[in-house]
């Protein structure tokens, strides 16, 4: 038994997204590793930064780096899929835990975050490279659902005006994320919660 995966460039779901196979624990411990690392690395030095700057932040070698992702576009593919796969995750679990409104809120900041990490990755996925062509689909198809269960709960307790899809508020967040001169991530999160308050104004709770 080896801990090799597929190739990050394998479809997922049909969304031309990393799939990986069974892997040995300190395989997938690698992997975990390798994805945080390029993640931080991403957002300080661009996705062209150096592989050895990743891997010494992961703690690993430059060939298990290689091995798991042959080509860079396979690992900020892979840095991408496990954000958006984060963030969507995250709302049935909110949902479970809180009431509709604040799950949804909760949910808008977790989304706000990832936001933040996606910057890093700007580069790459404005470029035009066709190995990165599917994942817009693939994050309208895993965050679009998730946010939309939060909303439809939201609304249908009140809490939360109704007349607003998933896409838009997907879309509203964004617009209210992007970068601003000498403001970072806590500024976007206070935008966010303006944002979340005009929600709330013209509901009717029963």
């Amino acid at each position: 038994m080896t801990e090799d995966m597929a190739p990050a460039g394998a479809d997922l779901a049909g969304a031309g997204v990393a799939a990986p196979r069974r892997l040995r624990a300190d395989a997938q411990r690698n992997i975990g590793s390798l994805l945080e690392a390029a993640k931080a690395v991403f957002a300080a030095s661009g996705v062209d930064a150096p592989a050895k700057e990743i891997t010494d932040r992961a703690g690993v070698g430059v060939g298990t780096l290689y091995r798991h992702f042959p080509q860079r576009s396979d690992l900020v593919k892979a840095v991408f899929q496990r954000e958006v796969d984060a963030c969507a995750d995250a709302a049935p679990a909110l949902a479970a835990a809180h009431e509709p409104g604040a799950a949804l809120a909760m949910w808008l900041h977790r989304y706000t975050e990832y936001l933040a990490t996606k910057r890093g990755l700007a580069t790459a996925l404005h470029s035009g490279d066709p190995a990165y062509g599917a994942l817009p689909g693939y994050f309208r198809q895993r965050l679009e659902p998730a946010l939309g269960s939060l909303l439809e709960a939201a609304i249908a307790s009140g809490e939360i005006r109704a007349g607003i899809s998933a896409r838009d508020l997907l879309h509203a967040v964004a617009n209210l994320c992007l970068p601003v001169a000498g403001e970072g991530t806590a500024y976007s999160q206070r935008m966010v919660t303006l944002l979340i308050d005009g929600l709330r104004y013209g509901a009717s709770k029963g």
